[in-house]
């Protein structure tokens, strides 16, 4: 007897016992490969900076860099200064 709402040849595909498909049986180096394939495919993707652009964002992060640096010192001399007047 078909199940509810189901055709005879439905009820009959639905009670075939799965199978493990090819993803279980890849050995490590196949996965591996794989693996390497498809990071290629997404770096082919990727849209790279232009040099000037590169020329332009590195020249940011190193004119930050340099502010932040400037001012965890001042910060420490300001810390050192009170450090010294308060245990001097």
């Amino acid at each position: 007897m078909p199940e509810r709402g189901r055709s005879e040849g439905e009820a009959a595909e639905s009670k075939k016992p799965r199978r493990g498909g090819k993803r279980g049986k890849k050995g490590p180096f196949a996965r591996l490969a794989l693996f390497y394939r498809q990071i290629i495919a997404e770096l082919r993707k990727v849209v790279w900076p232009t040099r000037g652009q590169l020329s332009t964002y590195t020249t940011v992060v190193i004119v930050f860099v340099v502010i932040v640096i400037g001012l965890v010192t001042v910060i420490d001399l300001g810390f050192n200064q009170a450090v010294k007047y308060v245990f001097g």
